[in-house]
């Protein structure tokens, strides 16, 4: 009869008998969810169409990307509520409901009527969907994690949590290749009308799938032994967070570990490809093919750096990532312009735009209910052709009064007044504006689009990878580093909280605020200042105050 974890004690397990299903069925499932939750990120443009067509265009991308941002808004009430669960009652069942309410939302998203259709309703209901999505995530890397961690022996455990490290870089790439393969195999067209539904619901498969491999799991042995023994927190949430000598370390591994690999994490793997698609304006397609190129380049970085930090351990690793993050980013993705859409890059340098205006009649470019047409002053109608289009200008201040200009190199267009025409007539003036400014910048070489003969694939593909590379270091020993820094009467609750606020708040909030930046300031790059700023925070509260884990024992 083969030997199982939970009939040995802690640290004298069979590790050669299990390992290979406990990390398997741990990171399979852990795939599955990443991928449900990812595809509304790599479909957003679809999605802004189809749920949110009601508004202005820049608005509503933004709003897309706000709806993407609630799911990760409510992963810390996830952490809290599945997080007490798993402390209570164990790992093995927890993370099998959060996996079936990850599968039954995402399948809900593919049936879930238009805007066209329902109105209002539909975007309502979305966000509820991904709320719901939210929270089962908020539960399950936790219980994944430490279901993995308390299974490896000492010594292993940054190699074995490495593996559910990886799940959130294969559920992108699985989700990637599925929309790269459908929009291949159906056309855009037929894609953008119904094909974006397919992604959603083939993961009722995968759901199945992926219950029936961790059906198969037994419980966690440490957890089981405390269990047996009558060692379990009876109050979870108040031993976790009710206390300083607890409560002290969430804030500790939030500040100096989680929140800068969460603004990496999504710097390199989402604010990457919304750049290439929405400011450099590579077609689709193409950005998605190159991401996941680099993706399959960089991803068994993240097993190398678990490993790495058995040796040498997790607290130099992180720090690393994030302060090489902070030094390399606006270079980095100067380079991406570059390479990505090189004639954009020449006219920007050629003939830079400028908008003279008078500050206090230019309004912030992102309206969060949608009812802001930016039509009321001349300096809106100029900023908001230009924020639509992605486009890098400078921000001149004018005397109060002064019509809005757009000045593209030498050649200058002036704004429409809208205290000079209303009703049809401003619309009419709006489009002639518009289309000066279009014909403007063509003429001193802007392009529409990216030419895809242009773009420098080999250069891209490498920028992408070393923003992934960058991922891998900070990612790679987080979980460890989480899993170790806590008692395992309280460990589900206690890593989760700074885990999903870290990830879920600080960097799941990062397109959408990253955008909102460039948005108001013109600045296509600007919104880089957002990561740099917290991966840097980490870097000198993770120097003085996170301690080093990797030679601690888990049975307690």
């Amino acid at each position: 009869m083969a030997t199982t974890y939970d009939e040995v004690p802690p640290g004298k397990m069979s590790v050669k008998q299990n390992e290979k299903l406990v990390i398997a069925a741990s990171s399979l499932g852990t795939v599955f969810e990443w991928y449900d939750f990812y595809l509304y990120g790599l479909l957003a443009a679809y999605i802004t169409a189809q749920f949110f067509s009601g508004v202005n265009e820049t608005t509503g991308f933004i709003l897309a990307l706000a709806a993407f941002a609630a799911g990760f808004a409510v992963r810390p009430f996830g952490a809290l509520v599945f997080g007490r669960i798993g402390d209570l009652v164990g790992r093995k069942n927890t993370f099998l409901v959060t996996m079936g309410l990850m599968g039954l939302a995402t399948f809900s998203v593919g049936l879930l009527p238009s805007y066209a259709s329902i109105g209002v309703a539909a975007p309502i209901i979305l966000v509820a969907l991904r709320l719901i999505q939210g929270l089962a995530l908020g539960g399950e890397y936790g219980g994944a994690a430490t279901y993995v961690a308390e299974h490896a022996p000492p010594g292993k455990r940054g190699l074995f949590t490495s593996w559910i490290q990886t799940t959130a870089t294969m559920g992108l790439f699985a989700a990637l290749l599925v929309v790269i393969g459908l929009r291949t195999a159906m056309g855009e067209e037929a894609f953008a009308s119904w094909g974006w539904r397919v992604p959603f619901l083939i993961s009722i498969l995968l759901l199945g799938v992926s219950l029936w491999i961790r059906l198969q799991l037994a419980e966690s042995p440490v957890f089981q032994k405390m269990k047996d023994e009558g060692a379990t927190s009876k109050a979870p949430l108040t031993e976790a967070f009710g206390t300083w000598s607890n409560g002290k370390w969430v804030l500790i591994a939030l500040f100096g570990a989680v929140a800068g690999q969460g603004v990496v994490w999504y710097t390199g793997q989402f604010y990457a490809l919304f750049f290439l698609e929405r400011t450099m304006k590579v077609d689709g397609a193409s950005a998605n093919i190159m991401i996941a190129i680099a993706l399959a380049l960089a991803t068994p970085f993240f097993v190398f750096f678990g490993w790495l930090s058995d040796k040498i351990g997790r607290k130099p690793i992180i720090l690393s990532g994030c302060a090489l993050a902070a030094i390399t980013y606006f270079p980095l993705f100067g380079a991406l312009t570059d390479a990505a859409n090189p004639a954009l890059a020449r006219a920007t340098a050629a003939a830079p735009i400028t908008v003279l205006a008078h500050e206090g009649e230019c309004s912030f470019q992102f309206d969060p209910v949608g009812r802001n047409k930016f039509d009321s002053t001349s300096c809106d109608i100029a900023k908001a052709y230009l924020a639509k289009n992605g486009l890098d200008y400078n921000n001149v201040e004018a005397p109060a009064g002064t019509v809005a200009q757009v000045r593209i190199g030498d050649a200058v267009f002036a704004s429409p007044n809208p205290a000079m025409v209303s009703g049809p007539e401003r619309s009419a003036a709006i489009t002639a504006f518009q289309n000066e400014v279009k014909a403007g910048l063509a003429t001193v070489g802007y392009p529409a689009k990216a030419d895809p003969a242009q773009i420098d694939r080999v250069t891209v593909i490498a920028i992408l990878f070393a923003l992934v590379f960058l991922v891998t270091m900070v990612y790679g020993p987080i979980a460890a580093l989480l899993v170790e820094l806590f008692p395992t009467r309280i460990r589900y609750t206690s890593m989760s909280l700074p885990y999903h606020i870290g990830n879920g708040w600080f960097g799941g909030f990062l397109p959408t605020v990253a955008f909102a930046m460039v948005a108001a300031t013109g600045d296509i790059t600007y919104g880089l200042w957002y990561p740099i700023v917290v991966a840097s925070l980490t870097v000198v509260v993770g120097l003085i105050w996170l301690p080093e884990t990797f030679k601690r024992s888990l049975n307690d």
